[in-house]
């Protein structure tokens, strides 16, 4: 698969995981908001996994996504407060 369909396809499901932990987390940031914060948890879900040495299909990838952008989440909410 080219470089350019594995970033796009990347994007896509980072957006998808923000969705999934936006209905997770109660989050009011809207739909938009919660698709980038997905795209850069899933790159923090994909460090985590590195880190930890988790590998494996995309199952694994997809919880590690999803874990990565609700600690992205609540890292936002720390600091922009209770109203994201």
């Amino acid at each position: 698969m080219s470089t350019l369909w594995s970033i796009l396809i990347a994007i896509l499901v980072g957006a998808l995981i923000g969705w999934l932990a936006g209905i997770l987390m109660k989050s009011k940031h809207g739909f938009w908001m919660n698709c980038l914060l997905g795209i850069i948890g899933g790159a923090v879900g994909s460090a985590i996994g590195s880190f930890l040495k988790i590998g494996g299909g995309w199952v694994v990838s997809l919880l590690l996504g999803i874990a990565g952008t609700v600690i992205v989440i609540a890292v936002v909410r720390l600091i922009m407060g209770k109203k994201w």
